[in-house]
């Protein structure tokens, strides 16, 4: 088991980081679909007061 384990952790640091190197197209898409959706919502249903206003700005920014 630890033969198993010594062989392919290397293997795991070296490759798990170059998976979340670039962005896709679908992965835009989906942002903008994102953000076309929050948009609506603000239309639809404002923020009500400077609390609720901040905290839908601090949920775009992360």
């Amino acid at each position: 088991m630890r033969k198993i384990l010594a062989a392919t952790l290397p293997a795991l640091v070296l490759v798990l980081p170059l998976m979340a190197c670039s962005e896709g197209p679908g992965e835009s898409a989906g942002r903008s679909l994102d953000r076309a959706g929050e948009n609506i919502r603000d239309t639809i249903d404002p923020p009500k007061g400077p609390g609720e206003r901040l905290g839908r700005s601090v949920d775009r920014a992360f």
